[in-house]
């Protein structure tokens, strides 16, 4: 019996084959083989496929997409950049910046004086104390899986979200910047909104702080995380701001014109 090239296969079921391929290996191994698997693996109609089988859209799915293999490698890297951003593992991740007063310390929700989080899932928060208290986060963005050409050409929009709280009994005055940075650690974007000053006998709602970095400066290549901040009242123990919750997370929406996709290394 001769023996039949898969390439004799229709190409409907070459793009099915290729719909289970892991994406990664479809760029880096098949799309090499010839030019009718580069074609195919070109399509539009495969990278929806795959976003479709991955359940990054659903069949009604209306919104634009420019790139569709952009999206389907934003969509999968897709989660939060933070490592233990509820307390969960104590301090594990967080530099210490600053640990005046009686230090950081994890507490359970609510706490005293505290009121319940919006997310029932989330349990604990980090406690400020009567000196300035300050953690934070380095994330390398080619470490957690994005290549250059992704950041620098179509840029991503980066979402950056936190909560905090005070208690009711004290006030208190809560801290957050975030950079984007080169890979020599150049400053290219910042958010470092004023200090937010909570007064005392108040009503302990967390509140949701949020930022999104839209269209910067190509050469990002690491994102500094940090927040924290101190009482009002100088009073022993953990009176300052309690923060949960923080998120680094890295869209699928590009809100600039992409240029000519892009393949990883």
């Amino acid at each position: 019996m001769a023996l039949v090239s898969i390439n004799q296969l229709p190409e409907s079921i070459l793009l099915e084959v290729f719909t289970h391929v892991p994406a990664r290996q479809l760029l880096l191994n098949c799309r090499p083989v010839c030019s009718l698997w580069r074609d195919l693996i070109d399509l539009v109609t495969l990278w929806k496929r795959k976003c479709l089988h991955e359940g990054y859209v659903t069949e009604d799915w209306d919104q634009s997409v420019a790139d569709w293999k952009v999206f389907y490698f934003l969509c999968s890297l897709r989660r939060n950049l933070l490592r233990n951003p509820c307390a969960e593992e104590d301090m594990r991740s967080w530099k210490i910046d600053s640990n005046g007063g009686d230090q950081w310390k994890v507490e359970s929700l609510p706490g005293a004086h505290g009121a319940d989080f919006p997310d029932p899932e989330v349990k604990k928060y980090f406690a400020a104390s009567y000196e300035m208290c300050l953690k934070s986060q380095l994330i390398d963005l080619k470490a957690e899986g994005y290549w250059e050409e992704l950041l620098d050409k179509f840029r991503p929009d980066i979402v950056v979200k936190d909560w905090f709280a005070a208690r009711a009994d004290c006030g208190c005055t809560y801290h957050i910047r975030v950079q984007l940075a080169s890979a020599d650690y150049i400053v290219l974007a910042s958010f470092e909104p004023p200090p937010t000053t909570v007064h005392q006998w108040n009503d302990a709602r967390w509140t949701e702080v949020s930022h999104t970095f839209s269209d910067y400066p190509p050469g990002v290549r690491h994102i500094l995380f940090q927040h924290g901040g101190k009482d009002t009242q100088f009073w022993a123990g953990w009176y300052g701001p309690r923060v949960t919750n923080s998120s680094i997370v890295i869209s699928h929406r590009v809100t600039r014109s992409p240029a000519p996709s892009v393949a990883p290394p």
